[in-house]
């Protein structure tokens, strides 16, 4: 592995062979995007020469290319010379206007094989924007079979790890970041299995409320609990012959992840309040953003069961890793809000001196950005962007937009923006440096949604569940008797918001309880 590939954390697939590559990001003909040009001259001692004329980009694993072409281009290249340790030199022809990571370029400047690992914008004429990065060689496709975007190493690495474990009856642990697309892959080991037809359960743990978890997943039997006036099939259960989806796995409470382990063990489950087993036949994949052996460390997550989940792992990589990616996800996401806008003309125009409709300049910044949302927070991007810029000729930022990518300021002419030191996040902490009075008053802040509390904790939404069980002074909707609730519905007029106040417990625990008591929804 190269010293660039390292600093980057890629593990290069069997039979890829990375090389520096560009990428168009943006261009004024919206359809170029995702074009590249492998730099493999570079690896053998030799100049590579780019202007609007020469020399030709193509589709991965394409056979015909085409120059950039844009007339407003200069004629007089950009020059990439190879350097000593993997470094890159950069020459501007003269008159040529260049823009490496938001600087203008002046005169030669030598970037890092750190840098060039990174991804490095480079902005020609204000027209075009290209990415400087390593690529695999080998990539064929921009969207598979699979249903996935983008030719990076990373992804490559991620097709290469469904197609082996698709077709077996493992258990599969995906993690990743959160907005990452952990369903997505997923819902492609299912469609490429032996189960593809029969059912794909998905499961979100951390939007079910503890007390409900086991009797959510597992069934129960009537009678099991109060409110329990019929026999309740789990996910389990509508998963039989299938695959069932896990999100957030590390959310499971003790007492569903001995019942998890079991299932993974036996292939048998208990509803709960059934003495006799039922077998089913599931395929179980799970997924992550936790730290599952730190949570393993505090007691809060059982080793056995991640042994159990973890038959084989897939690490997806976050989109801060696969910036050579983030136009075409872009231009992806953006033709379907374009559609929807009747505007879908914009990524198809005919005019070659036409404006870009997305402006290098704000494209950069894109590639750029940190996207601690991943793929979930670029689509919420685009369509803010798309929206807010209907009847426009180009694409513009609003102020909130601004803000939120805004990248750092006093960079050294010619470095990436994306090799510059990034605030990150705030860090975990530990539950029990959260005192009661603190987790009271976050709970009271966000209205007693536990996933907000537990964000603004700083800690995961599980050990919410853990404080409000040493608290003596707090407790959950489960705990609540069922004439308790009744009398508070009454009393509140059904009105849930009220309820939750004064009851002083997880809204969406309470509306589950108020549901199964016949008490109807109540006001949301």
């Amino acid at each position: 592995m190269s010293t660039a590939d390292a600093s980057r954390g890629h593990r290069t697939p069997p039979g890829s062979r990375l090389v520096p590559a560009l990428t168009i990001a943006s261009h004024p003909q919206a359809q170029r995007v995702g074009e590249r040009l492998l730099l493999e001259a570079l690896a053998e001692g030799r100049q590579v020469l780019l202007s609007r004329n020469e020399p030709d980009f193509t589709r991965p694993g394409g056979a015909l290319g085409m120059h950039l072409a844009d007339p407003f281009l200069s004629r007089k290249p950009l020059v990439f010379a190879p350097g000593v340790e993997g470094r890159i030199r950069l020459e501007p022809g003269e008159g040529s206007r260049v823009a490496v990571g938001g600087e203008a370029l002046r005169g030669p400047w030598e970037l890092s094989a750190e840098e060039v690992a990174a991804g490095v914008p480079l902005e020609l004429a204000g027209r075009v924007l290209l990415l400087l990065h390593l690529a695999d060689a080998s990539a064929r496709e921009a969207v598979d079979a699979l249903g996935m975007v983008g030719t990076s190493v990373g992804l490559q690495r991620v097709r290469q790890h469904i197609t082996q474990v698709a077709d077996l009856d493992v258990p599969v642990l995906i993690r990743g970041e959160t907005g990452s697309g952990k369903e997505l892959i997923a819902q492609a080991i299912h469609r490429h299995s032996t189960r593809r037809d029969k059912p794909f359960v998905s499961v979100n743990l951390g939007a079910i409320p503890r007390e409900l978890a086991a009797t959510e997943l597992f069934g129960a039997r009537k009678g099991a609990f109060t409110g329990a006036v019929r026999d309740q099939s789990g996910f389990f259960q509508a998963a039989h012959g299938g695959t069932l989806f896990l999100d957030e796995v590390g959310e499971a409470p003790p007492e569903v992840q001995v019942m998890l382990l079991r299932v993974l063990e036996t292939g048998q489950l208990y509803p709960v309040g059934e003495r006799s087993p039922i077998a089913v036949d599931v395929r179980l994949v799970a997924a992550t953003d936790a730290h599952l052996e730190q949570q393993i460390h505090e007691g809060r997550f059982k080793a056995p069961l991640l042994h159990r989940l973890a038959g084989y792992t897939i690490r997806v990589p976050p989109l801060r890793e696969r910036r050579e990616d983030i136009g075409l996800l872009f231009h992806h996401f953006a033709r379907g809000e374009l559609e929807a806008l009747g505007e879908a003309w914009r990524l198809r125009p005919e005019e070659p001196f036409a404006e870009p409709w997305l402006p290098p300049a704000l494209a950069a910044r894109l590639v750029g950005h940190r996207w601690p949302g991943n793929i979930r927070e670029l689509r919420n991007v685009v369509r803010q962007l798309v929206i807010g810029s209907r009847n426009q000729p180009h694409l513009r930022l609003d102020a909130q937009l601004e803000q939120e990518l805004a990248l750092a300021k006093g960079a050294p002419p010619g470095r990436s923006a994306t090799a510059q030191p990034v605030a990150e996040a705030p860090s975990r902490r530990k539950p029990s440096e959260i005192t009661e009075p603190e987790l009271l008053a976050a709970l009271r802040e966000n209205d007693w949604d536990f996933q907000a509390a537990a964000d603004q904790l700083r800690i995961h939404r599980s050990s919410i569940y853990d404080l409000i069980d040493k608290s003596p002074n707090l407790r959950t909707a489960g705990e609540l008797s069922a004439e308790e609730i009744t009398r508070c519905h009454h009393e509140c007029q059904g009105d849930l918001d009220a309820m939750t106040r004064r009851l002083q417990v997880s809204k969406r625990a309470l509306g589950r309880r108020v549901k199964e008591l016949g008490l109807g929804s109540g006001s949301t």
